[in-house]
């Protein structure tokens, strides 16, 4: 099932003023094959992935929304997705509604979140990326900024159940994974003095001249910098999604719930 990338909002560079960090990565819409894995599907299989699914605690907020949780997914057998995985994800998204949200949100998040949990598979081999206490809490503090305000964000986390101990776990997956990602592929990525020079002549130019016109355009030695980390992150993008499109081909990707079924099947 093919989904839309969203778009980055243009700056004078065209990127993110924080670069791709982990909240845009976390947050992509990335884009699915039309027939993902043959594993990946609504399985008699799932009977016995459900039994695991006594082991996880079913939640209902205090908020406005009461909710019973469900298993949505599994992955490789022994990763369980819940409605209230779904429903946290959209949560810790800035401008994504969680008053009953719909089915196309519910969706984008499970792929999101099947993503994630693959990357995060991987990450578990390399213990020395274990984030730091310190780490987690920047972390959590440039989420927050992502927000009209803290109180705006505590609000939302209420709303749909999501303590503090269970957001930190959450936030401690998402450091795995922006460490794993600048192991695997940030610290191995290259860019030669030629791309620079090709980008800045056919992309970077032209576009600040369309995004600020009467403004001198920077010289290339000013906008190296920012043009070697657009194409950085570029780079890393297209080698993520094809590390992706691999460990979704290997991955046992079991839908429990008929209405996500396009997600992970035929």
């Amino acid at each position: 099932m093919n989904t839309k990338m969203d778009e980055r909002p243009p700056t004078a560079g065209g990127q993110d003023a924080d670069g791709m960090n982990l909240f845009r990565l976390m947050t992509i819409q990335r884009s699915w094959r039309t027939s993902p894995s043959p594993r990946a599907r609504w399985s008699l299989r799932a009977l016995g992935v459900l039994l695991l699914s006594l082991l996880c605690p079913f939640w209902a907020p205090t908020g406005a929304q009461t909710l019973v949780d469900r298993m949505v997914a599994s992955i490789n057998g022994r990763d369980l997705i819940t409605y209230s995985d779904l429903v946290w994800q959209l949560a810790l998204q800035p401008n994504t509604p969680i008053e009953k949200p719909s089915i196309e949100d519910l969706q984008s998040a499970l792929r999101l979140i099947i993503d994630q949990r693959l990357i995060a598979q991987e990450a578990e081999q390399l213990p020395a990326i274990t984030p730091t206490d310190a780490e987690i809490d920047a972390a959590l503090a440039d989420l927050i900024k992502r927000f009209p305000s803290e109180a705006d964000f505590r609000q939302r986390l209420e709303k749909v159940g999501l303590t503090s101990e269970r957001l930190r776990q959450i936030m401690r997956q998402r450091v795995e994974i922006e460490k794993y990602l600048d192991f695997r592929f940030r610290s191995f990525t290259i860019v030669t003095p030629e791309e620079v020079a090709s980008y800045y002549r056919d992309v970077y130019a032209p576009r600040f001249r369309r995004l600020h016109p009467g403004l001198v355009v920077p010289t290339l030695d000013e906008a190296r910098g920012e043009i070697e980390r657009e194409l950085t992150e570029d780079k890393v993008a297209a080698q993520m999604n094809d590390f992706l499109d691999q460990a979704r081909a290997r991955a046992d990707i079991i839908i429990l719930s008929p209405e996500f079924e396009p997600v992970g099947g035929k």
